[in-house]
């Protein structure tokens, strides 16, 4: 059963979370610190409105990909927005930067690929969130994402 909660603000030198009804709204110059401080909030949010530990890995996992990715698209220390929303029915997970000219593309390389070393990130997000968007906005790209629950 999720419920609401208040988190407080949380800000720091290239990082502040905006706390929302179930979830959050992240701005952040990307780094490896910021990375590990979103996946923390991430888990504590979707622990405390009662998504499953499982879940939960998941989110972290969509949203470690999709900075990634964006951080190979712009750099390091791309000012990005990390939204993460949780409802009845799953999880919202979306990532903006300002480059609106690298879109990813989905591949068609299969994840069990024994020979490939990169290029497996959006395939494990078409897994896991199948049905991703891309869009095109005024100050760059957002990358969306749906995790459905799974009943229990």
């Amino acid at each position: 059963m999720l419920h609401t909660f208040q988190q407080p603000v949380i800000a720091a030198q290239g990082f502040y979370v905006k706390p929302r009804t179930i979830g959050f709204a992240a701005y952040l110059s990307a780094s490896a610190a910021h990375l590990r401080l979103v996946r923390q909030l991430t888990a504590l949010t979707l622990r405390e409105a009662g998504v499953d530990a499982g879940m939960c890995d998941n989110v972290q996992l969509v949203a470690s990909e999709l900075i990634g990715n964006s951080v190979r698209a712009c750099g390091d220390h791309v000012p990005l927005v990390v939204e993460v929303d949780a409802g009845p029915a799953g999880v919202w997970v979306k990532v903006h930067d300002p480059d609106a000219d690298r879109l990813p593309e989905r591949s068609a390389m299969p994840l069990d690929d024994d020979v490939a070393e990169s290029g497996r990130g959006l395939g494990l997000v078409d897994y896991l969130a199948p049905g991703w968007q891309v869009r095109v906005t005024p100050l760059g790209k957002q990358l969306v994402c749906w995790l459905p629950l799974r009943p229990r």
